[in-house]
């Protein structure tokens, strides 16, 4: 387990994401990738 989210995991499990945490939690995924910061999976579902 690597710990940080990579656009690889998320590209690859994007049906996943979106239908288990919707869609508001793929576009924070997605904006992490984008924007180059290094944050775990479970900080992004945890936003609020």
């Amino acid at each position: 387990m690597r710990g940080v989210i990579t656009g690889r995991d998320v590209m690859g499990n994007v049906r996943i994401i979106y239908r288990e945490f919707g869609a508001r939690c793929l576009a924070r995924c997605l904006w992490v990738l984008v924007s180059g910061k290094r944050t775990t999976f479970l900080d992004v579902v945890s936003q609020h």
